[in-house]
């Protein structure tokens, strides 16, 4: 899959990564999808054994067939500090080369991770998508800022993630008596596309398949590295 040139360089301090995560949180774009998304692409990273080395996968899941159509990973060095907030500094680099393997052109790319759920509007989600120019959207398992009440307990019941003032996601039950998933914006989509895409890939689990499928893929080379 052919992708952009990256932008920036990498090796930057925590301080510089803020300052970018600032100026390039600008060019996300809330724009709607083209179509309804058939392949999605499920993206997750992990930490070989010693820490010194970063995996990244990715499954690229038809919707309409519920099945894989491509798998693949690709594994860097660790090359920054874990810092609250800037955890795409870590994981993007391996995730873009990932996703240059891919033999097939993703209509989405979700992330186990955030997008605008993030202090500064630029979580991974929106990192790798203004990066690599692709829709994207972030379901992440726990929060990392904001308020929320709890949705209902009816699959598909959502209530809005607060920050300062600002809906920066949906709070998503997707199973009955599981916790919810945090939703959102990634790069060029939607905040409700984002929530209609999550449930639609979600099957019989709390997570969706792409990025539930990419983390067991990631598990299993974590053990290898």
């Amino acid at each position: 899959m052919k992708l952009p040139r990256c932008r920036h360089r990498w090796n930057l301090t925590p301080r510089q990564a803020v300052r970018l995560q600032g100026r390039l949180a600008s060019e996300v774009c809330h724009t709607p999808l083209d179509a309804p998304p058939r392949l999605v692409a499920g993206g997750d990273a992990g930490f070989s054994r010693d820490g010194t080395k970063v995996v990244a996968g990715w499954i690229v899941w038809d919707v309409a067939a519920c099945a894989i159509v491509d798998t693949v990973h690709a594994i860097r060095p660790v090359r920054f500090p874990y810092v609250p907030g800037l955890l795409s500094f870590r994981e993007a680099p391996a995730l873009i080369a990932a996703a240059r393997k891919l033999s097939v052109e993703p209509d989405l790319f979700m992330f186990d991770g955030q997008g605008l759920a993030h202090p500064r509007r630029f979580g991974l989600a929106c990192h790798v998508g203004v990066l690599i120019d692709r829709p994207s959207l972030g379901c992440a398992k726990s929060r990392l800022c904001g308020m929320h009440e709890a949705p209902g307990d009816v699959p598909g019941s959502s209530r809005p993630l607060i920050h300062n003032g600002e809906t920066i996601g949906r709070v998503l039950r997707t199973r009955r008596g599981v916790k919810p998933v945090f939703v959102s914006v990634g790069h060029k989509i939607t905040l409700e596309e984002a929530v209609a895409v999550t449930l639609r890939c979600c099957t019989k689990y709390r997570l969706p398949e792409p990025t539930r499928l990419a983390h067991q893929l990631v598990t299993r080379f974590c053990k290898e590295a």
